[in-house]
This record gives structure tokens, sequence and C-alpha cells, in this order.
């Protein structure tokens, strides 16, 4: 949920903020037969590959790092009846190797890198930074461009990777604030994915056939279906001779990907969930269907999040911890490809009221524009923002996580302050 409200700050200020400009890469460059150049701005350079790879480069020569991180645009909206799990189980597996680079986690581990994937509803990466140093790159990139059509995805990596995923679950079912967000959203949602766990349904992950999920990786891991993104200590001539070299000779499929046709319809009424567990902690959670991440009103919605539950000035804070009556003020800002959903959550002990919470968190959540915004208030999100800018925007390794989230939505918000473009990204 951090992460997500993080992301949230960057969409508002790569909306409103001023001087956006054009920079980077020389428009004499001469280009590898196979790739396209796209626009610049704010120091991160677009480019395509004729088989649909899209990339974005974000040199930095500032920092002794490089990070590579390929999206792919596949997450657990895109599963079937049956298949709730299934992309986070691909993500597991394709860490299993390939018939070139039978022991991937080893060979990176060799070079001082530091692997690691993440699954979401939209999305799933891969990325790993490491020194820029001699063949690092070269070697990250032809790796990554074999597991993308030639992972094994084999019937006894799957059977060695269930107790992984399983343990994964049980944490998930140990805790209290992650059930009840669970609980909230498959309310909210009776139809479309969004409202399923992206870990997927324990009897669905153990009873998975292992044809299902060689299906679903050749339908979805290639590279008109992938986003690769490079930062860091780069040069980008040579780098797109490296991704032309190693992603250009995989051909573009033949095959339709379909849009999800699954529509949530509009909710009839307000909806309650209970759920009743033992332990020593309570939660209150009010949660509110919100447009697609592209829309023009996600920039206020993120405002209004920031201002309900920063601490100590947001309002639910002031309303309920400081007056005693809970123990934290939360929220879950979901901005997805497709219409998400915003959540507004209180912690409390177990002597504390959950009745006279629940009634001030909606009143104080549903009457916002009753009270409008001070200037202190907005002086206060502008500052957060900033801060959190200068310490992400100044990296590029940093930077091309950060993009991971806004590629999946299909956006790509550039931008720059004050400094060179090569020193703000967004």
């Amino acid at each position: 949920m951090i992460f997500s409200q993080f992301v949230s700050f960057l969409l508002f200020c790569a909306l409103l903020l001023p001087n956006l400009s054009l920079a980077g890469f020389a428009q004499t460059q001469k280009l590898p037969g196979d790739i396209t150049k796209g626009p610049t701005l704010g120091g991160i350079s677009e480019y395509g590959l004729k088989n649909g790879l899209k990339i974005l480069l974000i040199p930095d020569q500032s920092r002794q790092n490089a990070t590579v991180n390929i999206v792919y645009h596949v997450g657990s909206r895109h599963e079937g009846y049956g298949e709730t799990g299934m992309a986070h189980l691909l993500e597991h597996l394709v860490f299993k190797g390939t018939p070139k680079y039978g022991n991937i986690p080893g060979e990176m581990t060799k070079r001082g890198m530091a692997p690691n994937g993440t699954t979401s509803f939209d999305r799933t990466n891969y990325f790993a930074t490491f020194p820029a140093t001699g063949d690092n790159l070269e070697f990250y990139l032809d790796m990554e461009a074999d597991r993308m059509i030639n992972s094994f995805i084999a019937r006894k990596d799957l059977d060695s990777e269930f107790s992984v995923v399983r343990n994964e679950m049980e944490n998930g079912e140990n805790n209290p604030s992650r059930i009840a967000v669970q609980k909230l959203m498959a309310s909210a949602f009776e139809w479309h994915n969004y409202g399923k766990s992206t870990i997927g349904a324990r009897s669905d992950v153990e009873n998975v056939k292992i044809e299902n999920l060689q299906a679903f990786y050749r339908k979805y891991y290639q590279p008109d279906n992938a986003t690769l993104i490079v930062g860091g200590k780069i040069d980008e001539a040579k780098t797109l001779e490296l991704i032309s070299q190693k992603f250009g000779s995989i051909p573009k499929p033949s095959r339709t990907l379909e849009p999800t046709w699954t529509s949530e319809p509009p909710q009839d009424g307000e909806r309650q969930v209970t759920v009743r567990r033992v332990g020593g902690e309570q939660y209150v959670l009010a949660g509110y269907h919100t447009p697609p991440a592209a829309d023009p009103d996600t920039v206020v919605l993120t405002i209004i999040d920031r201002l309900m539950v920063d601490s100590p000035s947001g309002r639910l804070y002031k309303a309920l911890v400081d007056t005693k009556k809970a123990v934290g003020v939360l929220s879950g800002n979901f901005q997805q490809k497709e219409p998400g959903y915003a959540i507004y959550g209180v912690r409390l002990n177990k002597d504390q009221s959950v009745d006279e919470v629940e009634k001030i968190l909606i009143q104080t959540v549903e009457n916002f524009a009753a009270t409008p915004t001070t200037k202190e208030e907005i002086d206060r999100f502008r500052t957060t923002i900033e801060r959190q800018l200068d310490s992400v925007t100044n990296d590029a390794n940093t930077v091309v996580q950060v993009m991971t989230e806004w590629v999946a939505k299909g956006l790509a918000f550039i931008f720059r302050l004050s400094k060179p473009p090569e020193k703000r990204y967004a």
C-alpha cells in the first residue's frame, strides 16, 4: 500500500508540475536497423523493436550500478476461471531456468546481482541491480531474452515451488489487515478479477495443470506484451545495440491478445462485510470505487488520500488517533489500468469501539468536500511530494522500479524540476 501511495505522488507531480522539457539522445545517432526512436522527455528515452518490444532508457552516469527491469503486461486480471494464482506461479517458475541458463539465481548471484520479481493485478516484472562493469549488462539482457521464450515451466519445478507459494499464502492468511482488505475487495468486485487476491485460491494453486501454465506463459511472455526498462550507468548506443542483438531475433507472435471484457457493473447500494477472527487487533475499512489511473480525477483522489491519512496532520489521523479512539490510520489507493478502488482504514486495539470509529471514519471521508482544503494542507502536501521526489528521482535505478507501475497502467509521465534531465525522472 505504501508503494502505491508513493507512486500516486509521482502521478500528481507528472501532471501538475511545470518545466517539462525535451532532451537526450542525439538525433544524429545511428540506430540498429530494427529499432525505432520515440520521444525523449525529462531524461527518459523511448524506443521500440519491430517485434513489438517497448524500450525505456534512463541513463545516469553519476551512478556505479545499472538496473534492468522487464515488465510483462499480464497479472491476475488476465486469469480465467480456475486459474487464480497462475500469473504469480509463473513468476516463480521463470526463475527456474532455460536450456541455456540452468541456474538463473546462481548465475546472477555470482555476478553480484540482486534479482527479484513481483506480480500484481495488471503486470508481472523481473529486475536486478548490478555493478555496471564488464559484461554484466550483456549477460543480463541475454538471460532475460532467453527466458522470455525458453523457460522450462516444468512439472518438477512447479512441485518444488508449491511449498514456497503456500508459505506466502499462510503469511497473508495470518495478517489481519491483509485479510480485511481482501474481503473488502471481494465484496467490491463481484465479477472483475480485481476482487481476487493475486496469490490465488489455494485449491486453484494446488490443482493447476502444468499444461495450462505453459499455455499462459506462451501467450503472454512475448516481446509485443513487454516493456524493457534499463537505467543507471549505461551507454545508450551500446545498450540499444545489445537489446537489438538479444531481443531482436525473437519473432512477433501471430496470436492476438484480447482485452479483458469483464466490466464491474455499477454497485447497487452500500455493502458491508464483517470478518471475526481471534486476535488482539481490530480494523475498520471503508472502500470506494475509483476511475482508472489514466483518468484526470486520479490526481484529485491522490491529494484527498494524502490529506486524509498523513501523520500527524491528516483529517482521519486527527479525528481518530489524536482523540485516542484508534491507534493508527491507513489507506490503499489501488490505481489500476481499469477502474480501481480506494480504501481508508483504521486500526484499533481490542478495547476501542468499532461502532464509534466506523461512524467517524465514514463521516470524515464522505464529508471531505464540506470542509474545504486549506492552504496549509496543500502546502504540506507539496512539501511531502518534493521531499519524496528529491529522494527518488535523483537515482535512475530507483526510477526504473517506479516506472513499473506506470507502464503497466499504460502511462508514461516524464518530467523534471530544476535539475538537468539526467538528474530528474518520473
